[in-house]
């Protein structure tokens, strides 16, 4: 393990079946106003908005509510939120749906007090927040951004086809989520699959980088094994109670900072992704998904002793009498094949990105460090044309 590192995660979880029972006890920690949180409404179709609202008003809570939040929140989303936060004074933020709502209230718990515009303080300068913080909890109903257990708040910009991450310290973290894998049974296919492949995704970003002997790698490798295998049983089987949990679980520890101890961590498929969906509006997974593999074939040669780790203990990959080089690609051909029985977007042609599109994608996508190669713009270009 490499560097020095502080580790603390402030967030309670609740995991099973009967984790919505412990909402109860968490509110009796906060103020009597709650902002109720909620996306297009599928949480009235599936009974979990009939459940959140019985507890709230047993508890004596005022709800307030904001529904409406996109799978990809708009900063016109995130005024409105926190208007209805600052005039009503609310105690609690309660987001109840998947990683989108929780990003939203996460960017309302920084922003709604907060003098100056949220998005050029937060999004743009990248500064911390200074003034009054509203906690945040989660109900989870989608799993994949890690976002019940992290800092992490994208918010997108249409007007300047800007999408950014802004990750924010622990004061941040949602003080508690509540994680009943029942509740991603209704998920659409595609939602699913797009989920599962952020999961991955997540890790990958971590786990190229650095070559030292790291904890967090043999980790890393133990859960994405982990999505591998339950995947495989969740699309055939979508009620499938263990895969689904075991999803939910790797879902929470792909993000949730412990994996990145000791790592340089690299970013840049996400960076690329969300720029396709500041174009695009596509899904977050399925842009990840369809950029990922020109990229890892791109830095391969610049971190061949991490792909090559990455085809033999994730992949299976017999490296007898094959070079380095052989074993490290055949690791993204398994990939590959994964990602198509899944059924993965795998160009971006299918998100809608079109050849006019690419300079500007390419000029959003902020370069990051800390990976095997930093890219050039040049690069980012030639990258996306080989997903086209």
């Amino acid at each position: 393990m490499l560097g020095n590192f502080t580790y603390c995660n402030p967030t309670k979880l609740h995991f099973g079946p009967n984790a919505m029972d412990a909402l109860a006890g968490e509110l009796t920690h906060y103020g009597p106003k709650v902002q109720l949180i909620y996306g297009g409404g599928s949480i009235k179709k599936n009974g979990i908005y009939d459940q959140v609202v019985a507890i709230l008003k047993a508890a004596g809570k005022e709800v307030f509510e904001d529904p409406g939040v996109m799978p990809n929140p708009t900063v016109e989303k995130l005024y409105e939120g926190c208007k209805i936060a600052r005039e009503n004074d609310v105690d609690l933020l309660l987001a109840v749906g998947g990683g989108s709502c929780c990003d939203y209230a996460k960017a309302v718990s920084v922003s709604a007090w907060c003098d100056e515009d949220p998005w050029e303080k937060y999004y743009l300068r990248m500064e911390d927040p200074d003034n009054k913080l509203i906690p945040v909890g989660c109900v989870l109903t989608m799993v994949g951004t890690g976002s019940e257990m992290n800092g992490g708040s994208v918010i997108t910009n249409h007007a300047a086809k800007l999408k950014i991450g802004h990750v924010f310290g622990e004061e941040v973290f949602p003080k508690f989520s509540i994680l009943n894998p029942e509740y991603t049974y209704t998920l659409p296919h595609y939602q699913m699959v797009a989920g599962i492949y952020d999961i991955m995704n997540h890790i990958t970003e971590q786990y190229f980088s650095g070559e030292d002997d790291s904890t967090s790698d043999y980790l890393m490798e133990g859960l994405m094994r982990s999505l591998i295998h339950s995947s495989r049983i969740a699309v055939k089987d979508p009620k499938n109670y263990e895969a689904r949990s075991n999803i939910m679980w790797v879902a929470t520890w792909a993000l949730n900072t412990l994996i990145a101890q000791g790592k340089a961590t690299d970013w840049m498929v996400h960076m690329i992704g969300q720029s396709v969906g500041a174009y695009t509006d596509a899904t977050h997974g399925m842009t990840l998904s369809a950029v990922s593999l020109p990229y890892y074939r791109h830095i391969l040669p610049y971190g061949l002793h991490q792909f090559k780790k990455f085809a033999v203990n994730v992949w299976g990959v017999r490296p007898e009498g094959k070079t380095d080089e052989a074993i490290a690609q055949e690791g993204l051909d398994a990939m590959e094949a994964w990602m198509k029985e899944m059924g993965l977007v795998l160009h971006l042609a299918e998100l809608g990105v079109t050849q006019d599109m690419v300079e500007g994608i390419a000029k959003g996508s902020f370069v990051m460090e800390g990976g095997y190669k930093v890219l050039s713009h040049q690069e980012i270009v030639d990258i996306l044309q080989q997903s086209m």
